[in-house]
């Protein structure tokens, strides 16, 4: 019989593509968002790809009252993936009493529902922000934690410190936290790929939308950082390859493979790339010149970050093998083919 994974956000950027690679490896999938960073018609990406529709809910995280009726409709729920959360770097700064609602209550409630209806594992979904302006790259999961950057950094650090605790307490879960650094790129049937509601909050759907004409020109937040070129460096995954880290670790909590009750990995390539680095490869890629402007930095930003993966590669025989050519090709296909289906 096939075990049952609960991925909330799962129509989000990163939600859908998991979704596809879980039930690709033969998991039941059953997915809740509200909608407020995606599209219902994610669904039917999904289902075209994988030829199986996942339950889909329309649930906010933070409504306990809601969570509880979806776990009383759908018993026997084996693991969850937390993806739902609001996720901008800049708009948290702007906005930081929604961030700290959305992304600390939902976890909460999630945690409160787990033991009562005997859901076994969780795997969560954290970011490279926890570890703040790094003093060395790339950067283990050993690091320091430092203060972060913005209210979106800091409710990854909370969120973490809350599993850790519980599990501490004597709570009947295992959890594994990923550490994903700068995920980027579509599916590559381009049936899904990120789709952010109004004006995208990340480098990469800007640069699509830019090429294709939809946006004037591309903001690049600072050229005056202390890098080679100038602009910030990050860790650009794969979103596929992001995805596939997540089927292994539910795999390794619901198969019992780790002693530990909480696991923590780094999940990147394991080389920083700039912004304007970034630039110039798509428009290698798709042979579209960009117009872009040095504008000045952007409040919350860390300058320079990426990821040694080696813990991942090692415990979870995972690794981010997409090259960034590739991924970006995906991420235009995607852009082209909404064009096509007069989405944007």
């Amino acid at each position: 019989m096939a075990k049952k994974v609960l991925v909330t956000g799962g129509t989000g950027y990163i939600g859908s593509h998991t979704v596809v690679v879980l039930q690709e490896a033969g998991y039941e999938v059953l997915i809740i968002d509200n909608l407020s960073n995606s599209n219902i018609d994610v669904i039917e990406g999904i289902t075209r790809i994988t030829h199986t529709r996942p339950v889909f809910e329309k649930v906010d995280c933070t409504d306990m009252d809601g969570m509880r009726a979806f776990f009383e409709k759908y018993p026997g729920i084996d693991g969850i993936i937390h993806f739902a959360a609001s996720k901008a770097v800049g708009e948290s700064v702007r906005k930081p009493l929604l961030y700290y609602r959305n992304n600390i209550v939902s976890l909460l409630n999630l945690l409160e529902l787990m033991p009562e209806f005997k859901v076994k594992g969780l795997v969560f979904s954290s970011s490279c922000t926890v570890y703040g302006e790094p003093d060395k790259n790339p950067i283990d999961e050993d690091a320091p934690i430092k203060p972060a950057t913005s209210p979106y950094g800091n409710t990854k650090q909370i969120n973490e410190e809350i599993i850790r605790d519980y599990i501490h307490s004597g709570a009947l879960i295992k959890s594994i936290i990923l550490r994903y650094f700068n995920p980027i790129g579509a599916h590559p049937s381009a049936e899904i790929g990120e789709l952010p509601i109004g004006e995208p909050q990340n480098l990469v759907p800007y640069i699509t939308q830019t090429a294709i004409g939809i946006r004037p020109y591309l903001k690049v937040f600072g050229n005056d950082y202390n890098t080679p070129d100038g602009s910030c460096i990050r860790d650009f995954i794969d979103v596929m390859d992001l995805s596939r880290a997540h089927l292994v670790a539910m795999d390794r909590i619901l198969e019992g493979k780790s002693d530990e009750n909480m696991e923590i990995f780094n999940l990147g390539t394991g080389r920083g790339v700039s912004v304007l680095e970034l630039i110039r490869v798509f428009e290698k890629v798709t042979g579209k010149p960009l117009n872009y402007k040095i504008v000045g930095r952007r409040e919350g930003d860390i300058e320079q970050i990426w990821a040694n993966p080696e813990k991942a590669n090692k415990v979870l025989g995972w690794k981010a093998e997409t090259p960034l050519e590739e991924t970006l090709a995906s991420a235009w296909k995607w852009q082209l083919k909404l064009r096509e289906r007069g989405i944007m």
